[in-house]
């Protein structure tokens, strides 16, 4: 079964509190929160404070997913303020090896997120140092968008590389989670959900994510 990875930027904030005890008696597995800069993506999130807060809601494994440029300035603090993982964009990052690096050397799991355009061959010479890997199925920046299909022949390259080294690296999917394509991406080689909208906006959310985590 997936993990799933409800992302609170698709959260009600004026309700912030009632949303986080609603994950918590869920069987979501993990806080999925994204940090947006508006120079790196074209969009600005939540920060620090915020995250504070959240963290504080939960014992669930928070995932902190950085669409930011010079993450590495911000690691310590992101760490401080409850993030269990933290995912960087390769695009992002001028020394990846470094900021892997950093963030492991602060007790957390490091991720590194590869957006629509950037081939998973890549992280052939990296995949051995970190912990997930966070395929973009829709350009970053903004919820709501339709999954990009070619992100499926990208899960089945990656999970035959992650395969064949016998490494125990997650793979997870960012955008465009739906219940219609949910099962083809789980068994294309994904790991990880992160649904938003899907989530949030579903009557019943709970459910929603029940039907997620019973996916095989």
């Amino acid at each position: 079964m997936p993990l799933i990875a409800p992302s609170l930027l698709a959260a009600n904030f004026l309700h912030l509190q009632d949303e986080c005890n609603m994950l918590n008696a869920s069987q979501a597995d993990w806080f999925h929160l994204d940090v947006m800069d508006g120079r790196f993506v074209p969009n600005i999130s939540f920060g620090l404070p915020v995250i504070e807060q959240i963290t504080k809601t939960t014992t669930k494994f928070c995932d902190v997913h950085l669409m930011i440029l010079e993450p590495e300035k911000y690691t310590e603090a992101f760490c401080i303020a409850g993030a269990n993982n933290i995912t960087v964009h390769l695009e992002a990052c001028t020394h990846l090896h470094r900021n892997i690096q950093q963030i492991k050397s602060l007790g957390m799991t490091a991720g590194v997120a590869l957006n629509p355009h950037t081939g998973v061959g890549l992280l052939a010479d990296i995949l051995h140092d970190i912990d997930v890997v966070c395929l973009m199925s829709v350009n970053p920046g903004f919820g709501g968008q339709q999954f990009i299909l070619h992100t499926l022949e990208k899960i089945r390259l990656l999970r035959k590389m992650i395969d064949e080294k016998g490494l125990p690296v997650k793979i997870e999917i960012d955008g465009g989670v739906t219940l219609d394509n949910a099962y083809e991406i789980v068994n294309a080689g994904a790991h990880v959900l992160i649904a938003g909208n899907t989530v949030f906006k579903a009557k019943d959310p709970i459910e929603t994510i029940a039907k997620l985590k019973a996916i095989k």
